[in-house]
């Protein structure tokens, strides 16, 4: 299938992008990796007037300590974050999750900042950027402002983003020796999850803060499991608190799986994730 004709534009600098941005507005789309927009550009679910490709910017790929955080740029590639020593050190999970994405070639060409803009709810990065309760750096014509991921995925490929502002970053707490786990469920090693659950923190809110806990698939973008969470800080065992998962939820149903199934697939993972990050051993299925 061949994507509709476009002009192409590869600026040097993030204001360049940005620059074109403001000219083209909704016209334009940005590429990074490319993994996400071109097949809707082929399929021709996606058919941007412009597109302005951002990959060759210079000082968007870096992983770096920044007090109490890690910054991430928003040009990181997945295989980048894979074998990252800061990133190994400091939030552990983010290495694990990136090693997870599609193949070889999807995590050589796939960036952070793209996964993010993208908003699909059932990506791994952004489900356990969620769980690490991060935020997002953008910057437009006026200057850089910071998001909460909480605020940033507004629904189904839609988030927060204006027309004319650039994610150029991704920043989340530092969690050390916290515990932490991910776990999905996947027809293949590399398919898309058909539910996920990242789990990060300690039960006592030391290291890493207390335990928070992201789904993937569970609604029309990744969310916080927030009665597993409410139910963990009163004091509930995590049998009972991941009993709770998928309250607040509204999975979809398709070919892979139907809406009953993917909240028992949201309770059972989510327990599995929190034992994990607890230290606890695993109880079967």
């Amino acid at each position: 299938m061949i994507p509709g004709s476009f002009e192409y534009v590869r600026p040097t600098s993030v204001e360049e992008a940005i620059a074109a941005l403001v000219e083209h507005g909704d016209d334009a789309k940005v590429l990074a990796g490319g993994h996400s927009l071109l097949p809707l550009m082929k399929l021709r679910l996606a058919m941007p007037a412009v597109l302005i490709d951002i990959s060759r910017i210079p000082g968007l790929s870096y992983v770096r300590v920044d007090g109490d955080e890690v910054a991430i740029g928003a040009g990181t590639r997945h295989h980048e974050l894979e074998k990252d020593a800061v990133a190994a050190a400091e939030v552990p999970i983010l290495p694990y999750v990136a090693s997870q994405v599609g193949d070889p070639q999807v995590r050589h060409r796939g960036t952070i900042g793209g996964t993010v803009a993208h908003s699909d709810p059932a990506s791994d990065l952004p489900t356990a950027l969620l769980a690490l309760g991060g935020t997002v750096v953008v910057q437009g014509p006026n200057g850089r402002r910071s998001i909460p991921l909480t605020d940033f995925w507004l629904g189904f490929f839609e988030t927060a983003l204006a027309e004319d502002e650039l994610i150029v970053e991704i920043r989340v707490p530092r969690t050390g020796s916290a515990g932490w786990a991910y776990e999905k469920f996947t027809r293949r090693a590399n398919d898309w999850p058909i539910v996920a659950a990242a789990a990060v923190g300690s039960r006592g809110g030391g290291a890493g803060g207390p335990l928070r806990v992201a789904l993937a698939n569970m609604a029309g973008a990744v969310v916080r499991a927030t009665a597993t969470e409410e139910a963990l800080a009163r004091g509930a065992s995590i049998e009972e608190a991941a009993a709770l998962a998928d309250q607040g939820t509204s999975p979809g149903a398709d070919m892979h799986a139907d809406q009953e199934y993917r909240r028992h697939l949201a309770r059972l993972l989510t327990r599995r994730a929190l034992e994990k990050a607890a230290g606890a051993p695993a109880a079967a299925a």
